[in-house]
């Protein structure tokens, strides 16, 4: 499988990512396991999780799933051949959240812990902290750098304004700069992105980590009527795109799913690979059938007809 480079780093990494929130959430530690060996033994290897993962389940707390990585990590013996990237800032309970230099300092102790390794290939910056400066939240990772923790940066759901002054502050004061950006970005939520902040990561070089490929699942066709939303825990998320334009898409990935004999997940995932901007779509899958449509998708090259297509389909 090719590996493209993620924005200015020596880090290769495979097109799609492997979305980690579901790891604790709706798999299990076994099931988790399967899906791992089954997404890195077909070629992959860039897996994005986050500290607050999946903290939302009812009696979790929050690391589940940096754990749940962690343990096949050490089982598997495998940490040198996986590109592993987490994030902070999100709220953990008891006042834990944000960027500022103390909490990024304690923070990424505790997720290495969880992920039994002594350094992340790329720590995100998971929401944006209006309250810290973000020369405290860049000189904090600068620290961890210079310790070895943490080798590049990234980060995810900044402002464009923010984002444009944190990378004109990394080139002030010499600090280290975002090299990565995930945003929420798919075939029916395009406008957030292509409007201001493509411009940006293109200008700078970031590789762009998108989340929430398959918009919650609606991108895969499963979705098609109200009855639908009960077929899976992710499914209440999906009504706000079952309108006139989430219809159409959908219509323009099956016509396109046909051409190619593919599916529409494959296809949706396709397509966000052929972005110019895009390095490697996250995308979450909890069964080895469903990943079977990210190595389609990987090995799918969508020509202009078909990608014209989709983009009429979708436009904003």
């Amino acid at each position: 499988m090719d590996k493209r480079k993620l924005g200015n780093t020596d880090l290769l990494v495979s097109p799609i990512t492997f979305g980690g929130n579901v790891f604790g959430w709706t798999l299990d530690e076994k099931n988790s396991f399967e899906i791992l060996d089954g997404f890195t033994d077909a070629g992959f290897n860039l897996i994005d999780t986050a500290d607050v993962y999946s903290r939302w389940k009812p009696g979790n707390a929050g690391g589940e799933s940096e754990k749940i990585i962690g343990n096949w990590i050490k089982a598997r013996n495998n940490r040198n051949k996986i590109v592993l990237t987490t994030k902070v800032g999100s709220d953990m309970g008891d006042g834990k959240k944000g960027l500022s230099k103390k909490y990024i300092l304690e923070a990424v102790d505790a997720s290495l812990q969880r992920l039994q390794t002594d350094y992340l290939d790329l720590y995100q910056s998971h929401f944006d902290d209006l309250e810290t400066p973000v020369q405290e939240t860049l000189e904090a990772y600068d620290q961890l750098i210079r310790a070895g923790k943490i080798r590049w940066i990234g980060a995810s759901n900044f402002s464009p304004e923010r984002l444009k002054e944190s990378l004109e502050t990394s080139q002030r004061l010499s600090l280290p700069k975002y090299q990565t950006y995930q945003p929420e970005y798919n075939l029916y939520q395009r406008e957030g992105f292509e409007k201001e902040m493509e411009k940006i990561c293109a200008d700078n070089q970031l590789g762009v980590i998108s989340y929430y490929a398959l918009a919650s699942g609606f991108l895969t066709g499963k979705y098609r009527s109200e009855a639908d939303l009960e077929k899976s825990a992710r499914g209440g998320g999906v009504k706000d795109f079952m309108n006139d334009r989430g219809f159409k898409i959908l219509k323009a990935l099956d016509e396109v799913s046909e051409l190619y004999n593919s599916t529409p997940a494959s296809v949706a995932l396709a397509w966000l690979i052929a972005r110019p901007t895009v390095t490697a779509p996250i995308a979450s899958v909890t069964s080895l059938t469903q990943l079977q449509d990210l190595t389609k998708a990987a090995a799918l090259k969508l020509d202009n007809e078909a990608i014209s297509i989709l983009d009429d389909a979708s436009a904003w």
